[in-house]
């Protein structure tokens, strides 16, 4: 271990292992630092600047993965292989807090699987969206509302505005008079936006255990036959709604282009792709969405677009403090691409909730 880690000796010993012990750093997160331990156990330092409460994180952890290996049991599936297991420390508590206030937790490492940025095909997207919808079916009965609300209004489309609306009052940086198309365009959404959370206060849309990170690398893959195995990065476990997870997914998964991609000739919404991912979701969440839940899904895609893409335009006014930024006008180029991309799926909406209907078999 090198110097400059806070992995220290003492959170080794913390969960009974040697300070022998082999250690290897894992990349690929953003947030938490990930070692490989004993090429058997992944420990992470939960970052508790983004996560103040830890503890909720590990309570819902908790609740979420009990529930769903007694599901796998049910269905004679392998649990050990397709639910992340918890690791307790020496003392049987589900993490350790070490001097400097560091929060550290532990999981079984899964043999045999890889986590990909990215999918090679539209195979693995169909994949990839039957793992989410998996997670989703097998915790449709479990009580949301007792879910830590992990990071309040994370995806709630209307505050998300009006975090914009202050940031373009404010302006901090001086750089208002160069957004005023972009904010524009923002603000003549502001009806549909606030569409999904308007019918969850009607009671139109049930309240689900959302995953709220539904990116590829977040499913685990058999490395030799590609299928999904199980979905991993449990930290934002919290009470949503199926379409926030849903359109997550297809934000990323059926643009041509990455988010940070200028040229917008390239970036466009890909019906293909959405098609892959929808019909794997579908096969494994179809029977235990509402007639209403299926509905939207189409409009989740467009509010999780939309939504990041005003999450960068706020965060270009306010001076880049929440994202990370490889040059000043990366956060404005996100905002337009993302923009952009949500415009395409307003002009192709209808066919994208035909294409959800078909994949029910209505």
């Amino acid at each position: 271990m090198s110097s400059n880690t806070a992995l220290t000796e003492q959170v080794l010993l913390a969960f009974g292992w040697s300070k022998d012990a082999r250690v290897r750093v894992l990349s690929g997160g953003h947030i938490n630092d990930t070692y490989l331990v004993n090429e058997r156990l992944v420990l992470q330092r939960i970052n508790h600047f983004v996560f103040p409460n830890p503890g909720d994180i590990m309570d819902n952890m908790l609740g979420v993965t009990r529930f769903l290996r007694e599901k796998v049991l049910a269905r004679g599936g392998d649990p050990d292989r397709e639910i992340l297991q918890i690791v307790p420390t020496a003392a049987g508590e589900p993490m350790y807090i070490d001097e400097a206030g560091n929060y550290w937790r532990c999981t079984l490492h899964i043999d045999g699987t890889a986590s990909y940025e990215t999918p090679d095909s539209t195979e693995m997207l169909y994949e990839a969206g039957r793992a989410f919808g998996d997670f989703q079916a097998q915790l449709s009965g479990y009580p949301a509302g007792t879910l830590h609300e992990i990071i309040p209004d994370f995806h709630n489309t209307p505050v998300r505005l009006q975090q914009l609306r202050d940031a373009a009052k404010a302006d901090p940086k001086g750089r208002l008079f160069e957004v005023q198309a972009e904010l524009d365009f923002a603000l003549a959404r502001e009806e549909r936006a606030g569409l999904l959370m308007g019918l969850l206060k009607q009671g139109a849309l049930p309240l689900r255990v959302t995953h709220n990170d539904t990116k590829m690398s977040n499913i685990l893959f058999d490395s030799e036959t590609k299928k999904a195995v199980c979905v991993i990065d449990l930290d934002t476990v919290m009470p949503g709604l199926t379409a926030f997870d849903f359109g997550d997914s297809i934000r990323a998964g059926a643009s041509t282009a990455a988010e940070d991609e200028t040229d917008l000739g390239k970036v466009k919404f890909d019906l293909e792709l959405y098609k892959a991912y929808t019909r794997g979701f579908l096969s494994s969440a179809g029977s235990a969405l509402t007639e209403k839940e299926l509905l939207t899904l189409p409009d989740g895609a467009w509010a999780m677009t939309f939504e990041v893409g005003t999450r960068f335009l706020a965060d270009y006014l306010n001076g880049d403090v929440y994202f990370r930024v490889k040059h000043p006008r990366q956060n404005l180029d996100r905002a337009r691409n993302q923009f952009h991309l949500a415009l395409q799926m307003e002009r192709q909406r209808e066919e994208m909730g035909r294409i959800v209907r078909e994949a029910v078999g209505k």
